[in-house]
């Protein structure tokens, strides 16, 4: 029990440490590029981290494997690297036996990754298409950004803002620049007002933006003379009508609805979703002999092999999901062949210790030797 405990704890601990880091390198990147989109106005700052919260799980699919893969090669590693391992097999404890430890602790772990490939991720996916149709849907309340000029939503006007009231609604002293065609000619328009607001038709979706308190300068170009006009209230549609509904990719699909689609896109996706968990008890098969190291080698010494060879499973999966995409494999057989050759693997590379396979080896040498002399003489 104190060896399982000690075991268990160092690959667990790493594993964590290796997701976490992980997950702020990956989730810093994508914070930037959103934060960068707020910043152009083409989403509003106070959804940002609505936002990145909801690619966590998107990530998790991603770094769940790689860490656990990753956290068994430096914690047993650094084991091996320690010697302690070799005082563990000393005393009787088996290669096998630690092996059978960590797939305790790897079917835990896919069994939550489980969870998030048929539940989470795609419910946050979905979240996430339905804040940014709400963002499309509101433009005129949200993507409003005090200081700066933009174009309205239907692109017919400039629109600058001084101060945005915190629900969103309520603009202070906006400018607006519209370029109008009256009797076949072109005019431009100014109007500037003390305050405004956004107004919605709930029948065609139009959005109006609702100017008081201003005064509309207009004329043409080419022309000295213009029109002076002041208003208690002004009215400019910014919108046309109702943002149409993003088109959902099958990311998005909730695991029962994905189960009664049946086509070839369909069933590479779930073929997708269960591959992430199924890989977790196989990249850990083949993690724990990759792990082997001798103490001059260091925790590291097999780490960029390993490395390679995960990236290899992983890319086979993603050719695999293409693959049944294009109707290249049948659906029967699905990726079910990469988890096996993976699973195939591991145990032949688990083989290669085991006191059964080196008395075997042991004795197809000697009988090759003594097939050896036996021609000789």
């Amino acid at each position: 029990m104190i060896i399982f405990r000690y075991l268990i704890g160092e690959v667990f601990r790493t594993q964590l440490a290796v997701f976490l880091i992980l997950t702020t390198i990956i989730i810093s990147q994508r914070f930037v590029k959103i934060l960068a989109d707020a910043s152009e106005g083409d989403i509003p700052g106070q959804l940002v981290m609505s936002i990145v919260a909801l690619k966590l799980p998107q990530l998790a699919v991603i770094i769940l494997p790689l860490s656990a893969f990753l956290g068994i090669l430096v914690a047993y590693g650094r084991v091996y690297a320690d010697s302690e391992m070799t005082v563990l097999h000393a005393t009787g404890v088996s290669e096998w036996y630690i092996t059978r430890l960590t797939l305790l602790l790897s079917i835990v772990m896919a069994i939550l990754a489980a969870s998030v490939t048929l539940y989470f991720s795609p419910w946050a996916t979905e979240r996430e298409y339905e804040l940014l149709e709400r963002v499309e849907s509101d433009a005129g309340f949200f993507s409003v950004v005090p200081g700066r000029f933009q174009h309205t939503s239907n692109e017919k006007a400039v629109i600058f803002v001084q101060d945005v009231s915190r629900s969103g609604n309520q603009l202070a002293r906006v400018f607006v620049a519209q370029t109008l065609i009256k009797n076949g000619q072109s005019q431009h328009a100014i109007v500037y007002a003390e305050s405004g607001s956004v107004t919605e038709d709930a029948q065609t979706g139009a959005q109006m933006l609702q100017l008081e308190q201003g005064r509309r300068y207009a004329g043409d170009v080419n022309s000295p003379a213009y029109e002076v006009t002041e208003f208690g209230r002004y009215q400019i549609q910014i919108r046309e009508q109702e943002v149409e509904q993003r088109r959902r990719k099958l990311n998005a699909l909730s695991t029962p609805a994905l189960m009664q689609e049946t086509s070839a896109e369909a069933v590479a996706e779930w073929h997708w979703r269960i591959a992430i968990p199924l890989s977790i008890p196989i990249l850990t098969l083949i993690a724990v002999p990759l792990a082997r190291v001798n103490p001059r080698q260091g925790k590291f010494g097999r780490l960029l092999p390993a490395l390679l060879l995960y990236l290899g499973y992983y890319a086979l999966l993603i050719i695999g999901r293409s693959a049944l995409e294009d109707g290249k494999i049948p659906a029967q057989f699905g990726m079910w062949w990469i988890h096996i050759s993976g699973l195939v693997f591991g145990i032949v590379l688990l083989m290669q210790q085991r006191s059964s396979t080196q008395r075997l080896r042991a004795w197809l040498v000697g009988r090759k030797l003594a097939d050896n002399q036996g021609v000789s003489k």
